[in-house]
């Protein structure tokens, strides 16, 4: 089993984190990077930007514990899938709570559920081809 540690990155107020405007918005990445539709003016690549990463700040700040310093265990806590594929599985602790991940990459799917290695909460299946 590792240990990670997660130090304290932003502030947000329990104002903005009991607004379901601020939910919507994504005061991580405010501004899509350059290799994002580069081909549309600033304001249309904002709005695919918002519609790519809805509920941004509600998984990392509400539910999620991005703001927060915390402590992960698990088999490979900073990752979120197993290097060598496979399992992998961690806690994410903050004061008393102990937040699960887990998560699985095999030859042609891959799956996670749960507070990720930053603190996000996530869910997510896809297939995989395998190739990188």
């Amino acid at each position: 089993m590792q240990y990670s540690a997660h130090t304290q990155s932003e502030i947000f107020s329990w104002k903005q984190k009991i607004n379901p405007v601020w939910w919507f918005m994504n005061d991580t990445e405010k501004f899509p990077p350059d290799w994002y539709f580069p081909e549309l003016s600033l304001w249309q690549r904002k709005v695919w930007w918002l519609l790519r990463n809805p509920l941004t700040n509600f998984t990392w700040y509400v539910i999620g514990i991005g703001d927060k310093p915390f402590t992960s265990y698990g088999l490979q806590p900073e990752h979120v899938f197993n290097q060598n594929g496979g399992w992998n599985w961690a806690f994410r602790c903050y004061k008393w709570l102990r937040l699960p991940f887990i998560s699985y990459k095999g030859k042609y799917i891959e799956w996670y559920f749960g507070w990720r290695e930053r603190g996000a909460f996530g869910i997510a299946l896809r297939s995989y081809t395998g190739k990188a």
